[in-house]
């Protein structure tokens, strides 16, 4: 084992030599980072990609479902939503999930990532049962608002997880194609819909609540896959757990490459601590590297407004504007689903290549730029149902791998001790003021029933990505490649 400590008074550090593995303020030497970017892609990181990318299934699908149904919630003889319950209960959602990133995030840092897999995952499967059977449109928001909430806590400890234990060199693709499955989400719930919205089959106040539950049995799938994902060898180090942390690596060594490594690589030397006072974050964050949290806070704003404002309202437009029937909606996210999923698939490897400052700028440039011509296409009636869901593939093709590069950029551009509570803050940010407000405020151009009035939104959103575009360019961090010790040093590495 490559663990070397420096001792010190136990007195002076107030240190109780019965727990000798956490002693904390102990200074101690490991290769850990060096031993997990050295290693190739194995059927190790192949697992990891699953079990977590089926989060982003499970997130694709809620937020589907959300859109898909709309039309049936209208049409529902017990809840009789208006456009705007619909609006207003898809904020509720994305509140849920605003919340539930800052305190997940804030507990994801301080116990670390793998126990709060089933806290979170857990608060999901109960949330999205209780939806099914919500009785008025306030019970319905309650739920959605939960439901968000446990999807907002996973978000902050898969993306930590991801970024630790995937090699440096793959760790651009695996973060995009792995958020990237969200849209495997979408096309699964936008084919339940279709099943479950027929009314040959299920009646008007029956079909949506089977959508929900169905929610809750791929939640029940996961909890299975999640059972044998290791805590991060990162975070055990520097935690006080060094000898669990290293028997981990040698777990995964000896899966990828059938033997240990090497132990003479290079090593750092850390001091091991119990957590990070809200403090000292803050100030990491905002003084430190307040340059990457500009970037970070600029992108998540963004990506939230664009993606949310536009997906959570697709079905109402298509009813209201386009006259398709509800349960014929999912039809038209299937498509859709297939241009968000390939973005990432096949452009993600360029974000390792050519790097991130002109990857993400391409994709947020060129995404915002489309959304504005199609806006005016749409506004004077130029296209047909069809051609509105083409443009929105082609659109979003680009704009699902820049989405997921918001996420990518905010966890890999900080120490790893303030890395969940990272991704919380800015996605809570971002999703907070482009995402939140989004659904509501599309929900009330649609009602006014005016295609200029839902294209000026359409306007406002494609300035966001432009501008965002052009800060990414000027200011982003070319960490592709690169350990994430070396982006950002622990902020425990003692020289």
């Amino acid at each position: 084992m490559d663990v070397q400590r420096t001792p010190r008074s136990s007195a002076a550090n107030g240190v109780h030599a019965s727990r000798p593995e956490r002693d904390f303020d102990r200074v101690i030497e490991t290769s850990i980072p060096f031993r997990l970017d050295r290693l190739r892609w194995s059927g190790f990181h192949t697992r990891i990609v699953l079990a977590l990318g089926i989060t982003w299934i499970l997130d694709g699908l809620e937020v589907t479902l959300a859109g898909a149904l709309a039309g049936a919630l209208k049409e529902s003889p017990t809840l009789r939503f208006t456009n705007f319950d619909v609006g207003l209960s898809n904020s509720a959602y994305l509140a849920g999930a605003v919340l539930g990133a800052l305190g997940f995030g804030w507990l994801t840092d301080r116990i670390g990532r793998r126990k709060l897999f089933f806290v979170t995952l857990a608060l999901y499967l109960t949330a999205t049962a209780a939806t099914a059977a919500s009785w008025s449109v306030a019970s319905y928001a309650l739920f959605r608002f939960l439901t968000g909430a446990g999807i907002g806590g996973e978000y902050t400890a898969i993306n930590s997880t991801i970024q630790e234990l995937v090699p440096a060199r793959y760790r651009g693709w695996t973060d995009l194609a792995i958020n990237g499955s969200f849209w495997l989400g979408a096309a699964i719930g936008a084919s339940s819909a279709i099943l479950l919205l027929d009314p040959a089959l299920f009646g008007p106040d029956h079909g949506w609540r089977l959508a929900y539950l169905s929610g809750a049995g791929l939640g029940l799938f996961v909890l299975v896959m999640r059972m044998w994902i290791p805590e991060s060898p990162r975070w055990l180090m520097i935690h006080g757990y060094p000898e669990q942390a290293h028997a981990i690596v040698d777990n995964i060594e000896k899966s990828a490459t059938g033997h240990v490594q090497d132990p003479a690589l290079p090593k750092i030397r850390i001091m091991m601590r119990h957590h990070t006072p809200l403090r000292e974050v803050a100030h990491t964050l905002f003084t430190v590297y307040r340059r990457r949290a500009l970037v970070g806070l600029v992108l998540m704003i963004a990506q939230a407004f664009f993606y949310n404002a536009i997906f959570f309202t697709f079905a109402l437009v298509l009813t209201d504007f386009f006259g398709i029937a509800a349960n014929q909606v999912g039809w038209y996210i299937l498509p859709f689903a297939a241009g968000n999923f390939l973005g990432p698939l096949l452009l993600g490897r360029l974000f390792d290549t050519l790097g991130r400052r002109a990857m993400i700028a391409l994709t947020y440039g060129v995404s915002g730029v489309l959304l504005a011509m199609s806006g005016y296409l749409f506004s004077i009636g130029a296209l047909s149902a069809q051609g509105q869901t083409i443009a929105w593939m082609v659109i979003f093709f680009f704009a699902s791998p820049a989405a997921s590069a918001a996420y990518l950029t905010v966890s890999e551009s900080f120490p790893l001790e303030v890395r969940a509570l990272a991704i919380a803050l800015f996605y809570a940010i971002g999703t907070g003021v482009g995402g939140v407000a989004g659904p509501a405020l599309f929900g009330a151009l649609i009602d006014t029933g005016s295609r200029h009035s839902v294209f000026a939104g359409y306007l406002f959103g494609s300035a966001l990505m432009v501008v965002a575009a052009a800060v990414a360019w000027r200011y982003a961090v070319a960490a592709e490649r690169k350990s994430l010790e070396s982006v950002a040093p622990p902020l425990a590495f003692v020289e």
